[in-house]
């Protein structure tokens, strides 16, 4: 079923790889704007993975096994990457926390994240939060979809949308931009191009294997599950094809108004 499922997203996934906005981004003005609003994906994909660690593994008081601990195990392991990777200075940091540095790093606007999940962190939900801050609609639509599957409870699903809307989908066409930038005395660029190897290496030799194997522990041989995840999966790509849409426009907007 893995293989279907694999199938059927391909042109989506083509989609996503041959995206207009790759082409758009030349300078590091472009990837200030890009990271700006990528950041919201980075912040709401530890929130599927901390449901599915949630469900997966035993986070409770008093403790009790897991039902299913080579899921469990799987988990633990992306999360303790996730959650506690190290980044290019050495330090021990969440990739959300990587993220946000090397936005620091090139001067892009982190005030807009930081100002929402300091609100969730006030006790605000997320719904409240999103419409607390300016955020683009694209954004807020694509945090709305993953918190709707996070909400209706069946595990499959968020792993399906975890696996399947991963960082593996930039092309090498994106990570050439950044070491081009880097050669051409953008030191403030390191960082960045650092926190996206890293990540696609995980993703690429750990983590999406390791999530496919997840997919079909969960589904087994419930034909219905299988549907399921694989409508959640185009879902998932479809809201990253909007998301970078919306990114591309923004950039086009910003190259009129400059021009």
């Amino acid at each position: 079923m893995i293989d279907k499922i694999e199938k059927e997203l391909l042109p989506l996934k083509k989609k996503l790889i041959k995206h207009e906005l790759y082409n758009n981004l030349k300078t590091i003005n472009d990837v200030k704007i890009f990271m700006e609003y990528h950041v919201f994906a980075v912040w709401d994909f530890m929130s599927l993975l901390k449901k599915l660690q949630a469900e997966l593994t035993c986070t409770r008081i008093p403790w009790l096994p897991s039902n299913l601990p080579e899921a469990g195990r799987l988990i633990n392991e992306i999360v303790w990457s996730e959650e506690t990777d190290v980044n290019i200075d050495g330090e021990i940091l969440s990739h959300f926390e990587m993220y946000l540095k090397s936005m620091r790093k090139i001067n892009a606007n982190t005030k807009v994240i930081e100002r929402f999940t300091r609100n969730i962190k006030g006790g605000k939900t997320v719904h409240n939060a999103l419409n607390a801050e300016n955020i683009p609609i694209a954004v807020k639509s694509f945090i709305e979809f993953t918190f709707s599957i996070i909400e209706k409870d069946k595990l499959h699903e968020t792993a399906a949308a975890f696996t399947f809307g991963r960082e593996e989908l930039l092309p090498e066409l994106f990570l050439e931009f950044l070491k081009k930038l880097k050669k051409n005395n953008e030191k403030s660029i390191e960082n960045t191009l650092y926190y996206f190897e890293r990540h696609i290496e995980l993703d690429g030799d750990e983590h999406g294997p390791m999530a496919i194997k997840l997919i079909s522990k969960l589904c087994g041989k419930n034909q219905t599950k299988w549907e399921e995840a694989l409508t959640t999966a185009k879902n998932a790509l479809k809201m990253r094809i909007k998301l970078w849409d919306s990114i591309n426009n923004e950039i086009k907007k910003n190259y009129s108004l400059v021009s």
